[in-house]
């Protein structure tokens, strides 16, 4: 018997059998940038959760979360896999108290589920957070990566609205932080220091958040220009009016036509402007805007059919899917970078696409200062190597350059093999490495797939 199946009894006796996948065969479909795990175990209860990772702690096991895999691309190779704990069955909404706008939901539930239960509550209310992969990511993956959609310009993100979290730490205690009523407290702020730690850290079992009610009415404007100067000039006039649209989005033409959503605009930009709230405010910035923007050099301009607004923002939120489906290689990279240098970052993107002949989708959250950018390899085609580097570098300079840095969110196992997908060196990384050592001094949880190698 190896080393590893004299550990299964073990955990057999925590989770139970039939939440212990072991199967060599199965677990291939489980693989992480070509790293198998040992085996998954899936525990029901935060309690054992702690004793599977007190266990492997003690056994010096190295553990890998997952919710449901939207987001397991992020990061570097896994120095080592042996234990795949993965938390879907942590599934249960513990609190909901919609008469103070807050919720406590298990980690493993899905994002799509809890926006169902709580559209159901009351006159309605919602979770306002919008990662990609929104039906299928589950709340502990969307926090573990800080992941946000475009609606942030309005709503936030993870740190804006998570108020609390129950963590299971390297040494299998259970630790509470925050929850519905915070006092500050000394020390590290835990509840925020989770929040994008890539499950470093330790393993997210239960948040609280902040609600909002259901908007009365939401709205899609649809404009188009020729000019990216124009298309820019927009989205700032908007950005610094008195008008509160919950998102800002300007896509260069590759990324338009090759949206899962049918929108045919002329011209080469197109800007997305989402609005929600209450019906007679949407509807008088509706007005105002279109009457503004053909003021300035506007193509075209539409309200999208109310029917239309969810399909429209879910296909730009999840692009990547879209790529997918149609059978598309890619590598998909974020930018952040000031606010104001928004035209800069698109200008200089677009310059360097066309110079090293690599096709690429460009996405600019305009309001936020973020570029999602993908490099276009086609169908059935691979990337040459020399010329995607260079790409991936003079992206990463011009990042740099207007206060940014820039991560690879995903890419061909090959490739990640070779680059940094962090982008380089940081100024945190010192920090986060002695937040390591200090949290988790044996290495378990994820070793080597957060910056620097952590």
């Amino acid at each position: 018997m190896s080393k590893i199946e004299k550990l299964i009894p073990r955990l057999q006796e925590i989770v139970g059998e039939d939440h212990i996948l072991k199967d060599p065969d199965k677990l291939k479909a489980y693989a992480i940038d070509g790293k198998k795990p040992k085996f998954i175990v899936s525990p029901g209860t935060i309690a054992e959760v702690s004793k599977i990772v007190a266990y492997a702690n003690e056994q010096n096991l190295t553990i890998i979360p997952m919710g449901n895999g939207s987001k397991m691309g992020i990061g570097n190779v896994p120095q080592k896999a042996d234990i795949l704990l993965q938390t879907i069955r942590l599934n249960r909404i513990t609190d909901c108290d919609c008469d103070n706008l807050t919720l406590s939901a298990e980690c493993g539930i899905t994002l799509a589920e809890v926006q169902k239960r709580l559209s159901r509550e009351g006159r309605g209310y919602f979770l306002p957070l919008d990662p990609p992969h929104t039906g299928k990511a589950t709340l502990g993956g969307i926090v573990a990566t800080h992941s946000s959609g475009p609606r942030r310009l309005l709503f936030g993100t993870a740190r804006d609205l998570i108020i609390g979290t129950k963590v299971v730490f390297p040494n299998g205690d259970i630790v509470t932080s925050g929850g519905k009523t915070v006092k500050n407290v000394s020390g590290y702020d835990m509840c925020k220091l989770l929040i994008g730690s890539h499950g470093t850290l330790g393993i997210l079992c239960e948040i609280t958040s902040k609600l909002l009610p259901l908007p009365e009415k939401v709205a899609t404007l649809i404009l188009s220009y020729d000019s990216l100067e124009e298309a820019v000039r927009f989205g700032h006039e908007i950005l610094q009016s008195q008008y509160l649209p919950s998102a800002i989005v300007i896509l260069n033409r590759t990324a338009w036509q090759k949206l899962k959503y049918p929108v045919t605009p002329s011209g080469n930009y197109l800007v997305a402007i989402g609005l929600e709230g209450v019906t007679e405010a949407v509807e008088r910035q509706v007005t105002e805007m279109i009457e503004r923007a053909k003021k300035g050099g506007v193509l075209e301009a539409s309200v999208l059919p109310i029917e239309a607004h969810s399909n429209f923002w879910a296909n730009l939120r999840d692009y990547s899917e879209g790529l997918i489906e149609e059978g598309l290689g890619f590598v998909s990279m974020k930018s952040n970078f000031l606010i104001s240098r928004c035209g800069e970052m698109i200008g200089r993107y677009e310059k360097i696409a066309r110079e090293s002949g690599i096709e690429c989708a460009l996405i600019c959250y305009a309001g936020n200062g973020i570029i999602y950018s993908y490099a276009l390899a086609g169908r059935g085609r691979r990337f040459k190597k020399d010329p995607l580097f260079e790409l991936i570098n003079q992206f990463t300079s011009a990042a740099v350059k207007n206060g940014g840095h820039l991560i690879v969110e995903s890419s061909p196992i090959h490739l990640k093999k070779e680059i940094d997908v962090w982008g380089g060196p940081r100024n945190d990384y010192q920090i986060m490495r002695q937040l390591k050592k200090e949290i988790d001094p044996k290495g378990i949880f994820n070793p080597g797939r957060f910056v620097g190698g952590i």
